[in-house]
This record gives structure tokens, C-alpha cells and sequence, in this order.
């Protein structure tokens, strides 16, 4: 990971709002982090927390009625939130490249992928056409597909599911950007591919200095790529730090429950634990801590009161639990010592 000292990218206390004939319900609450150049940072939940959300917003392509009705997207240092859409379309492609979870809808079957990647490449960078063919040549070999001076000629139906994605990434990389957004890059693939993928997505951290936001519900996935995981529950951060720190230490009831539904390979267990219940729906979010109906460590203030992140060891949590203000209950503190 980079040292430098200023993040590439910085999200403060995002918020995102569908306005609705029911209503205006809030998909992002508050959302804050940031990413370092060569940075991968992995973003965790069950379907519905709004992980796909929060990376739509990033690269300007929330759709209608969604907007962001709050908060700051810096990259770089410049705010972005606020482009005019021309200039914003400008900054997509050249400084933030997005891989998205099904190939198929990234890329156009009537032209060959070849043409496809020139014209990115055209549209951002000074080059000829030839100059473009020759780098959309090194980036599909780059990304390793093999014969690539023959296979650029092809349509994207000629390639396997692991072949389109790699081709997507090339397309991502095109115009050399400083930040990816990868929405479940591997999801759709088998896990020998999916492995290959990973690799990848590290191997350009680490030669291009490219941070990465890595949106995810595979916790294999997370362990083997990132630096960094943030938990995502009901819109908001459960829980954000060190990758190991949260998988093997987690400080959110929450982000316990995900860990423990891992299985270990070598532990014969007789079922894995789960959480009980399901993620609330967005007009229906309970009062205090969103994740209070279904957390076993519950107790009063959880209920009443909405906790944001605070120090948890070395991770921030959202949760009471963690409360050094002397507020939590005496009750709390022998939960707390029995669940450490």
C-alpha cells in the first residue's frame, strides 16, 4: 500500500436518497472513508446494504429518482459530487475505471472488442489509431489473454465468461486511472477463474499504484485482495479496519455474525452459526442501531440511541458496545467481557 500522504479518494458522510411515491427512503446514511493510491479497500454486506449504491454514486451513475442528497466525493482533492455530467463523464474513464459483475453488460456484441477498447482509449488519451490498437493489444495481454494480436479482431460473444471479464478490466485500464470500482467482480465466474481475477486486480495495485474500491459479499474474495474492509448494514458502516484485524477480531455483533458463517477448512463443525433474520427494508429501518432486532449483544440503548463509529481495538465500530462515555450500562460492560 502507498505511504502517500493525502488519500485518492475521500467520501464524507455520503448520503443517498430515492425519492419515492411512499415517500424518501435513504439507501446511504452518513457513509464515510477513504482509499490511498494502491489501496484496495473491500466493502462487505448482505444483499441490500448498499454497497453497489455507494459505488454508483462514486463514479456519477446514480439513476434517477436516486440522487446524493448529502455529503462530499473528493478524488484527488478535487470535490467531484457536484460536476456538470459533460465534465463528470470526462473524469469516468480517465481517472476512475469501473469493472462490473456481469461482462456481458459492459461490453457492446455488435462491435469487436478490439474497436471498443480504441475508442476508450481515443476518447481519453492523445492517441492515433494505430497508437490505440497497439495498447489495446498490451493491456488484453497484460490482463492475459493468450493470441491477443488475434483475439482482439473477436466479438465478445468468442469469449468464456473469465475471458469477457478480463477484457472488461482492459477496458477499465485503458485510459490509466487512478482509482477502480470493482462491483463483484468474480461473482459470476468459477473459482479457479475467480482466483486468476484476484490476482490480477492485485498485480495492478501493486504496478500501477491503482487503489481499488472492491464491492463484495465474499469474504474469500476480501481476505485474499484487500488491505482494508469496511462492513456495510442498512446503508451505513457496521464496522471498517486492517482486513485481518476484522475477519479474525471482528468488534460488530454484526461483522461477528459474517465471520463466524465462514467455514474453516480442517474445523468439523456441526452447522455453521448464522443471523437470524434479514436485512431491514429501507422504509422500515428500526430505531437506534439498525442491526438491534437481530443482535444477540442487544440491550437498551442499542433501541433508543444510533451509534456511529468509534475505536473498537484496532477497528471502528458502530456499536455500543464500544462506548468509552461511561453511558453504557453496567449490564453492557459484562456482555461486552463475555463476548471478547
Amino acid at each position: 500500500m502507498s505511504t502517500s500522504s493525502r488519500p485518492l479518494l475521500e467520501v464524507r458522510n455520503l448520503r443517498v436518497e430515492f425519492n419515492t411515491r411512499r415517500g424518501t427512503l435513504t439507501a446511504i446514511d452518513d457513509v464515510s472513508f477513504e482509499i490511498a493510491p494502491g489501496e484496495v479497500l473491500g466493502l462487505v454486506g448482505e444483499s441490500g446494504a448498499g454497497k453497489s449504491i455507494t459505488g454508483t454514486a462514486i463514479i456519477g451513475l446514480l439513476e434517477p429518482p436516486g440522487r446524493v442528497a448529502g455529503g462530499e466525493i473528493h478524488l484527488d482533492g478535487q470535490r467531484i459530487d457536484t460536476l456538470p455530467a459533460e465534465q463528470m463523464r470526462r473524469i469516468r474513464g480517465r481517472q476512475i475505471g469501473a469493472i462490473f459483475q456481469d461482462p456481458l453488460t459492459s461490453l457492446n456484441p455488435l462491435y469487436t472488442i478490439g474497436r471498443q477498447i480504441t475508442e476508450t482509449i481515443q476518447t481519453h488519451l492523445p492517441m492515433n489509431a494505430r497508437q490505440a490498437r497497439e495498447r489495446a493489444v498490451a493491456l488484453l495481454k497484460e490482463v492475459g489473454i493468450p493470441a491477443a494480436e488475434r483475439r482482439i479482431d473477436h466479438y465478445p460473444h468468442q469469449f468464456s465468461g473469465g475471458m469477457r471479464q478480463r477484457v472488461v478490466i482492459a477496458l477499465a485500464l485503458c485510459a490509466n486511472p487512478r482509482l477502480i470500482i470493482a462491483d463483484e467482480p468474480t461473482t459470476a465466474l468459477d473459482v479457479s477463474i475467480q482466483a486468476q481475477i484476484i490476482q490480477l486486480l492485485k498485480k495492478l495495485c501493486r504496478d500501477h499504484g491503482t487503489a481499488v474500491m472492491l464491492v463484495t459479499h465474499d469474504m474469500g474474495v476480501i481476505a485474499e485482495t484487500a488491505d482494508r474492509v469496511a462492513v456495510m448494514y442498512a446503508g451505513r458502516l457496521a464496522e471498517i479496519g486492517p482486513v485481518q484485524e476484522v475477519i479474525h477480531h471482528p468488534k460488530h455483533p454484526y461483522s461477528v455474525g459474517l465471520m463466524g458463517s465462514i467455514p474453516a477448512i480442517g474445523q468439523e463443525v456441526e452447522r455453521l452459526p448464522q443471523i437470524e433474520g434479514s436485512m431491514p427494508r429501507l422504509d422500515a429501518i428500526p430505531r437506534g442501531c439498525a442491526y438491534n432486532p437481530r443482535c444477540p449483544d442487544v440491550f437498551e440503548r442499542c433501541r433508543t440511541q444510533r451509534p456511529n463509529l468509534m475505536p473498537a481495538g484496532a477497528t471502528r465500530a458502530a456499536c455500543w458496545l464500544h462506548a468509552r462515555d461511561g453511558e453504557a450500562s453496567p449490564g453492557n460492560r459484562a456482555e461486552d467481557s463475555a463476548h471478547a
